[in-house]
């Protein structure tokens, strides 16, 4: 499925760095792109604020329509909070798993670290951006990948990396354990989960 690439403008358009860049454009320009500048812009109505939040969290996991409603439509049936669900859902995507653990330095580079196959799960080759990881599970950079430009440094990097509490790294095996669900303290992110269920139940 088809993703659209984060670019800065995307990232000023919604009001929150979305594309990982430490030069990010949104840090020196805070306001949406266009002739009018900071002033531009009109009041939002429900609705539009709705769909801001949605494409927000789209564009951060790096989903296509189809799958961020596939994901919607799996937190509503589960038990509990459809919010917390939700982004529960998305925060134990194998992707950004490697993100968090600090394998990676944003979500697209993580992702393409996973469909190049650098990354294994519990010691098998997992090659889907999408896998959803569970408690117990075990993810490594492959040893067969290791020698790669890619990793050069970075068992030094992961000794300064202070991952989420459902996270423990092991800097010289190259390891991250996800100890638990992520709790909703380390969930915390630029949108809100609520408008979003709000824009799919209306």
């Amino acid at each position: 499925m088809k993703t659209t690439r984060i670019t800065c403008k995307l990232c000023r358009r919604e009001g929150v760095s979305l594309c990982g860049r430490e030069k990010c454009a949104f840090k020196r320009r805070p306001y949406p792109p266009g002739v009018h500048g900071p002033k531009g812009g009109s009041r939002q109505t429900d609705y539009a604020k709705q769909l801001r939040e949605k494409q927000k969290a789209k564009r951060l996991y790096g989903l296509s329509e189809r799958q961020f409603e596939n994901y919607f439509e799996k937190a509503l049936r589960m038990k509990g909070d459809s919010g917390e669900n939700l982004m529960r859902l998305l925060e134990m995507r194998l992707d950004n798993a490697v993100f968090r653990a600090g394998f990676a330095k944003s979500r697209p580079a993580a992702r393409q670290s996973v469909s190049h196959a650098h990354i294994s799960v519990n010691g098998k080759k997992v090659d889907i951006a999408s896998f959803s990881v569970k408690p117990g599970d075990i993810l490594q950079i492959r040893e067969s990948k290791r020698a790669k430009s890619l990793w050069q440094g970075i068992s030094e990097k992961l000794q300064k990396k202070e991952p989420p509490s459902w996270i423990s790294i092991t800097p010289a095996t190259l390891e991250a354990k996800i100890t638990s669900a992520p709790a909703m303290q380390d969930m915390l992110q630029p949108f809100d989960a609520k408008l979003i269920i709000e824009f799919y139940s209306r």
